[in-house]
């Protein structure tokens, strides 16, 4: 168990443990009153408070979606900040941001169920890879005022700010970037299904 005192360690299980809290969740079950586990899409993430919040309350969804969108970004930014604080090497701050996209995506306190990673993804690579996030959101920005659909507007926006990192951080070891937007694809699994299908929602 020595491993445990072992700083980098410590710095992971705490991106982890920081990744894997359920804003979402959190807030709408105790200010919306609502699990949406339980409604909608299931997920935990910010389009999900929107979609089952609107009905009820569509002033406080589009509060509490976009409060969940900025802290599921900030809890990726914040546990980088730590790290870097820290002083830690690079290799280490692309572990602790793999980390927290991990703790999001598969949430200890939810038991390995989680959201899909996209705002938490951006949080890191914010961080580390900003202009390559800046791309991807630019993107995704673009794709959902055209495509009007939150899941292929994600897709799109991670696949061009991976894709970007390469050429505009050309001496970087990228292998961290794409396991994260693998990740993210993973995540997004059943919603390619349904995209193949033709059956995934469009934001309206």
């Amino acid at each position: 168990m020595e491993f445990l005192f072992n700083i980098n360690v410590q710095l992971y299980i705490l991106a982890y443990l920081i990744g894997s809290i359920p804003f979402g969740l959190l807030l709408a079950k105790y200010i919306g009153k609502v699990d949406i586990r339980k409604e909608g899409s299931g997920n935990i993430g910010a389009t999900n408070v929107l979609r089952v919040l609107k009905e009820k309350n569509p002033t406080l969804a589009k509060k509490l979606s976009s409060i969940t969108l900025g802290l599921d970004t900030f809890k990726g930014i914040f546990a980088l900040l730590i790290g870097y604080m820290l002083g830690v090497s690079e290799a280490t701050m692309w572990a602790i941001a793999v980390f927290a996209v991990m703790g999001h995506c598969f949430s200890i306190f939810l038991l390995g169920d989680g959201g899909k990673g996209v705002a938490t993804g951006l949080g890191v690579l914010l961080f580390m890879v900003p202009f390559s996030a800046l791309v991807g959101v630019a993107i995704w920005l673009l794709s959902a005022k055209v495509l009007k659909i939150v899941s292929l507007s994600s897709l799109f926006g991670v696949l061009g700010a991976v894709a970007s990192s390469f050429f505009i951080y050309p001496d970087l070891v990228h292998t961290p970037i794409v396991i994260i937007g693998l990740v993210i694809f993973y995540k997004h699994s059943e919603n390619i299904y349904r995209l193949f299908a033709g059956k995934e929602g469009k934001i309206v």
